[in-house]
């Protein structure tokens, strides 16, 4: 333990700030496990709807049936089966998409928005895993580098002993 807090010290003071609300999150995790476990924030319902319209919009279900009804409107005006209600400009199909466009646009960009803070967020708790494991293998690097230090120094003390030993041995001979 008195290691640990040593070696926290040439720490920076964000590192080991980080490093305690790893652990603290890690031992909350663990006492999770016996409660009911927390889901995402709930949504408000603006972004509901933005979620669904951009998931439906973006869907090929969508496309394809947008690409239907495009063909048909401009096959029933271009061959006159029905009356033409929109003749080849087609401009009354132009305002449409566009209206659709102009409508769609802002719950695209709701939902692309949450999805970047969402995204955010997961960066930067891949960070914070990120420093705590280059931590815990600067840990484990130090650990094993006292370990080495502690061998070392026995085996000098262990050639120590026995070289008193064969002088002893070699004085007697």
């Amino acid at each position: 333990m008195e290691f640990a807090a040593t070696m926290e010290t040439g720490f920076h003071d964000a590192e080991v700030r980080l490093l305690d609300e790893l652990r603290r999150l890690r031992r909350g995790a663990r006492s999770a496990t016996a409660k009911p476990t927390r889901g995402q924030p709930r949504l408000t319902p603006g972004q509901r709807i933005a979620d669904r319209v951009a998931a439906t919009m973006g869907s090929w279900p969508f496309i394809i049936a947008q690409s239907t009804l495009l063909a048909a409107w401009i096959i029933l005006n271009v061959t006159a089966f029905v009356q033409r209600w929109d003749p080849y400009p087609f401009i009354l199909l132009n305002l449409a998409l566009s209206f659709q466009a102009a409508y769609a646009a802002p719950f695209i960009m709701m939902s692309q928005n949450r999805q970047q803070d969402i995204d955010r967020q997961a960066a930067e708790t891949d960070h914070g895993v990120n420093i705590k494991a280059e931590l815990e293998i600067e840990l484990l690097h130090q650990k094993v580098d006292e370990l080495r230090e502690k061998e070392v120094l026995a085996l000098t003390e262990a050639i120590g002993r026995l070289t008193e030993a064969f002088e002893r041995s070699r004085n007697r001979a």
